[in-house]
Formats: C-alpha cells, structure tokens, sequence
C-alpha cells in the first residue's frame, strides 16, 4: 500500500471508496459458498458540443466535464485556439454540454463513427487519424529508474482497478512522481480524462509520460501521440499496429513492465539505463491480484 507521502505526490488520486463507484453484489464463489465483491459501475454520459449531440459513452461516473473535454480534444473538436466558455454537466439528464466562443459544425465527422477494440464499446471517428502524418514528438530522454519508481508507485496506489477490477487506469507523469490518475471502464474514456485535465489546465506535455494498465493499442498510442506526450508506459502488451504508429512519430513505448522487465518496442535510443535492473525488487503478489486485462 503506497503511503501517504506517496498518496500526496498526486494532484488527482483514485477514490475507490466515493459514493457511487461501485456496489456491492452477492454472489457464490468456486466452493459454493456465498460471497459479497465490490463490482464497478457503468452509466452512459452523452456529451454535447454547443447544440450538436456527439456521443453516448458508458463510463464509472466521475469526472464528467475532464471526460468530455478530453474526448473532444483527442477527436479534433476542440483545438488549443478554441475557448472554451463553459462545461455544464446534468447528472439528472446524464449530458455534458461543452459551450465554445465559436460554434462549429461536425455532422460529417458523425456519419464517420466506428467501433474500437477498447472496452466498454469505445466509440471512435474514422478520421482519428487526420493530423497525425505531422506528428513529430521531442526526442526526450527517460531514466529506467524513474520508470521503475513511477511502476512502484502506481502498481501500490488504492485504486478501483485493485478494489473491483474490471477498469483500466492512465496516469499523467512528470519524471518519477505520477501527477494525474484517472479510471474508467474503457482506456479510452481514462486518457480522454487526463486529456481533458490537461486541456483544462493548460498543461505541458513535452516532459510527460503516460502510464496505462491497459494494453498499447494503436488507439492508445495515437491519443498520446496528439495528446503530444513523448513517452508511453504500460504493465501490459502491444499491437503491432500500435507499435508500427509509436516508431513513425518517435514515440517511446514501453510495455510489459513487471517488477524488474520491461520490453521497449520504441524509442530505445532514449532511454537512460541509470539503474541495475537486478537491483530493484520484483514486484509482489499482491499488486499483481486484479488484471484489468
């Protein structure tokens, strides 16, 4: 369990015991006997950009204004010239309505709807893709012994993927101190979030990384790469999709980071092997107990 020196380090840190996240529900485990387990919540949240109903997305609930303005931000609804004059959320109505100084029209962008390989039915556009030809991310540099801390940290942290399950995290990082973790049901929804916190803030990303426990798909390599954060880390695998993306615009991709491994397929010419691997502990059973998938 990370301690509360740790647990400072966050700006924004999971609450997996907020009202509303979870319930609980009886069932029978393997032997027969009765059981009671915390199971995550889903609910849809339809987001709306000024009068133009964009998408439906089943998620856990919070952080509902980040949510959208990540999604539409890393749908190119929103660029960083566009003010942004409110973001009202209805819980009653489930809707997030993103108001700008300027409306703009997106109804050709809707007929280009298809399915992601995410979780939770994710909802992406067709032409996600646009813009991404003239990505070039920094060359920036990362030490082994920030990525082995940052895992440390993040694998220790009280989370609903430790909890319940069944949720994917993506957390925000700067060096070896994790700054944003975000969940949701799909990793789609929880980087949309960390995008959103970063549009919100007006955040650099230039010298972040992106942790996911989710699998490095070239949906998450894609969002990353517009999101403009040079390094992507997970505990899980890659897509070669992903993988063949990540080269092309010189991002970093790490994956399979358990205790002392990891697989870098991107970016190896930037990593700072500052630190024995042999030196730092394998990583305990405990961490390992709930798998996302």
């Amino acid at each position: 369990m990370a301690s509360n020196d740790e647990l400072t380090e966050y700006l924004i840190a999971p609450n997996p015991a907020a009202v509303g996240l979870t319930r609980a529900v009886d069932g029978v485990d393997h032997t027969g006997a009765e059981t009671t387990i915390s199971v995550v919540e889903e609910r849809p949240l339809t987001i709306f950009l000024n009068s133009q109903e964009i998408v439906t997305a089943m998620t856990i609930g919070d952080y509902p204004e980040y949510l959208a303005l990540g999604f539409l931000r890393n749908q190119h609804m929103l660029s960083d010239d566009d003010t942004v004059t409110g973001v009202d959320f209805d819980e009653e109505l489930e809707t997030v309505v993103v108001r700008t100084e300027v409306e703009t029209s997106h109804e050709e962008k809707l007929k280009k709807k298809t399915r992601t390989s995410g979780c939770a039915v994710g909802t992406v556009f067709g032409d996600m893709m646009e813009g991404l030809e003239d990505v070039r991310l920094p060359a920036t540099e990362v030490k082994t012994s920030d990525l082995y801390a940052l895992a440390h940290k993040i694998n220790r942290t009280p989370s609903l993927y430790l909890e319940a399950g069944a949720i994917h995290g993506t957390i925000l990082c700067k060096g070896a101190r994790p700054l944003v973790y975000m969940e949701d049901v799909g990793r789609h929804n929880a980087v949309d979030k960390v995008a959103g916190w970063m549009f919100d803030t007006k955040t650099a990303a230039d010298d972040k990384i992106l942790y996911t426990t989710g699998r490095l798909t070239s949906e998450m390599v894609i969002k990353t790469a517009m999101m403009g954060i040079p390094v992507l880390a997970s505990r899980s695998g890659f897509t070669a999709w992903g993988v063949e993306i990540a080269r092309e615009v010189g991002l970093t991709l790490i994956g399979r980071m358990r205790g002392q491994r990891f697989v870098c397929l991107s970016g190896n010419d930037r990593l700072i092997r500052d630190v024995d691997p042999s030196s730092v502990p394998e990583e305990s059973k405990k961490s390992r107990r709930k798998s996302a998938g």
